[in-house]
């Protein structure tokens, strides 16, 4: 064999071995993504865990009540992350005006009223599908007919069509009104004395102030009517049972969706979704003071508050 060609055909192939073995160590090199946040608070910080739990990035974190004055998009446009992780609605309203890195939010209630059509945003919200809330109501309260409901439309409008919704689904008699100033909560509620079985109230800033809440559960406990709801801490307070979200459960997910996109995917291809685990908290020592017998089976999947009061 001529030793001029063999020579020749190195030249071309040691450069190509060496492009595709950087390549190929370059691959799998952790990429950068800046978390977002409010607030250094409990649920946030346990959203985080979960999405580390299952994205192997390196994570930068920013706190909007630390950095005082600075502009956190112009910050992070000189950090240049692969992706930016929006954990709550204020830092996804912050951000949402980035549109050459993709935007993974998580812990944002109603996302809809921030994001519309932006190609370079997904994430989780923190809703659970007002039809499976309903479903798990109905299984600790099987004797359930009329529920009453309070919602600004500029609020939570569309949460209140969802459980409409769900509500002809099921065969559940909804009584819902609008509500524009909390003001006029009490006298509302008070409209529904006698009419209903039990109350929904749904995470709306108009209806829900620490007026109205107190009115609420006065209300519940003086007509013996459950008070359903999406929180723990009002559960605590004196609501019968609440649905609420998993917080780890939903930085998994953006985790996950993080994954997808970090390998290539396009952020229009993956899908903006509900929080998909969903946990119970149950008041025993309300459910005693209404009267309310819950089936032992919703007990035990339940995250029990005052255990043992009506046992």
């Amino acid at each position: 064999m001529d030793v001029s060609v063999v020579i020749k055909n190195l030249f071309i192939i040691v450069p190509l071995l060496i492009l595709l073995i950087l390549g190929h160590g370059s691959s799998g090199a952790a990429q950068d993504i800046v978390a977002v946040q409010s607030v250094r608070v409990a649920p946030y910080e346990e959203a985080i865990k979960g999405f580390k739990n299952v994205c192997d990035a390196r994570i930068k974190e920013l706190v909007l009540s630390e950095l005082k004055e600075t502009d956190v998009v112009e910050k992070i446009a000189e950090i240049r992350p692969d992706m930016v992780l929006a954990i709550g609605m204020d830092a996804l309203s912050m951000v949402r005006r980035i549109e050459n890195i993709p935007v993974v939010y998580l812990m944002v209630l109603n996302p809809q009223s921030v994001v519309s059509a932006e190609r370079n945003i997904t994430g989780v919200s923190m809703n659970i599908p007002q039809e499976r809330q309903l479903r798990a109501f109905l299984d600790a309260l099987p004797d359930l007919n009329s529920i009453g409901l309070l919602y600004d439309p500029d609020r939570t409008g569309y949460l209140a069509e969802n459980v409409r919704e769900a509500a002809r689904e099921i065969g559940i008699n909804l009584i819902a009104k609008e509500v524009h100033r909390s003001s006029d909560v009490p006298s509302l509620i008070k409209d529904m004395k006698g009419k209903i079985d039990a109350f929904w109230m749904l995470p709306d800033l108009t209806v829900i102030t620490p007026e109205t809440v107190e009115y609420l559960l006065l209300f519940s406990l003086e007509n013996t009517v459950p008070i359903l709801t999406f929180a723990k801490k009002y559960v605590e307070s004196g609501a019968l049972m609440s649905v609420g979200i998993d917080a780890f459960d939903i930085g998994t997910q953006a985790g996950e969706m993080a994954e997808k996109i970090l390998s290539g995917r396009d952020v229009k291809d993956v899908q903006r979704v509900d929080a998909r685990k969903a946990v119970i908290s149950i008041n025993l020592k309300v459910a005693g003071k209404l009267g309310v017998a819950i089936d032992e089976k919703v007990i035990r999947r339940a995250r029990i508050i005052n255990p043992g009061a009506i046992r």
